[in-house]
C-alpha cells in the first residue's frame, strides 16, 4: 500500500512540474512519517523514499535509532520546543520550523562538532493564524540577516502552513505572496520552499514550491498522538 501510494504521489508531483513547466525533478517529496512506526518508513525507504519529516523529537529519535542501518534525510518540522533543541540540533539534517532567532541560536551553539551546517527553513505565518507558530512576511527580512550570521546554520529558505482552502486560486494566492517576499530579499542562496500538503499540492508545485511535506496520502490517516516530545 505504501509503495503503491508513493507511486502515485510521485506521477502527481510529475504531471504538476509538466502543468507548471518546471523540471520533473524540481519537487523534493518529504515523507510525514510522524507517529508512524520504523516499520512504515522501512517500507518507503524500499520504495525509494529518502527523506522523511517527524514533529516530535523523542519519538523521532527512537525511530531513527531502529532504522540506524537507513540512509535517510531526517527533517524536523514541527514546534521547536526550547528544551529539545539540543536533541534536534544532533540528530536532524534539516529544521523547517525557526521563528525565533533564540531557537535559531542555541540550534546554532548546540550542533555537534564534527557534523555539517544544519539545513535550516523560516517558518512564516503566511495566514496570520493566531494558532500557528511563524513570523510575520514583515519579520522575514531581519530575522534571514540574522540566521545567516550563525555558522553552524545554512539558511535555505522559507517554509509555510497556509490557512486551509478548497478554492484553488485562494490555495495559490499565499504561496505567491510568500515566494515574492523572498524575491525581494535578492538573497540566491534561499533556494527552499517547503510548503504544500495532500489537500494543495497542485497549488503548492504552481506557486514554486521546492518541497512538498505528504503524510496522509502516503501512509494513511494518522493515531492520535500523546505526548512523544
Amino acid at each position: 500500500m505504501i509503495s503503491q501510494n508513493l507511486k502515485l504521489i510521485r506521477q502527481q508531483i510529475r504531471d504538476y512540474c509538466g502543468i507548471a513547466k518546471r523540471p520533473e525533478d524540481a519537487v523534493l517529496l518529504l515523507a510525514v512519517s510522524k507517529t508512524k512506526p520504523a516499520e512504515d518508513i522501512a517500507e518507503a525507504y524500499r520504495a525509494g523514499q529518502r527523506h522523511f519529516g517527524e514533529s516530535y523529537c523523542q519519538e523521532a529519535v527512537k525511530k531513527q535509532a531502529e532504522l540506524g542501518a537507513y540512509d535517510i534525510t531526517w527533517h524536523f518540522i514541527g514546534p521547536i520546543q526550547s528544551n529539545k533543541t539540543k536533541l534536534i540540533a544532533a540528530h536532524f539534517d534539516w529544521v523547517h520550523s525557526i521563528d525565533s532567532f533564540k531557537n535559531a541560536k542555541r540550534l546554532n551553539d548546540q550542533r555537534p562538532a564534527g557534523l555539517p551546517p544544519l539545513n535550516v527553513c523560516l517558518q512564516v505565518n503566511i495566514s496570520g493564524e493566531a494558532s500557528k507558530s511563524g513570523i510575520g512576511l514583515d519579520e522575514l527580512p531581519a530575522l534571514c540577516e540574522q540566521v545567516m550570521l550563525l555558522p553552524n546554520l545554512r539558511l535555505r529558505g522559507v517554509m509555510a502552513i497556509p490557512a486551509p482552502e478548497s478554492d484553488f486560486e485562494r490555495q495559490r494566492q499565499p504561496y505567491r505572496a510568500l515566494v515574492e517576499a523572498v524575491k525581494q530579499l535578492a538573497r540566491p542562496e534561499l533556494d527552499t520552499f517547503s510548503f504544500g500538503m495532500s489537500g494543495d499540492l497542485k497549488a503548492a508545485v504552481l506557486e514554486g514550491a521546492t518541497i512538498v511535506r505528504v503524510g496522509t496520502a502516503l501512509f494513511g490517516e494518522r493515531a492520535p498522538h500523546a505526548d512523544r516530545g
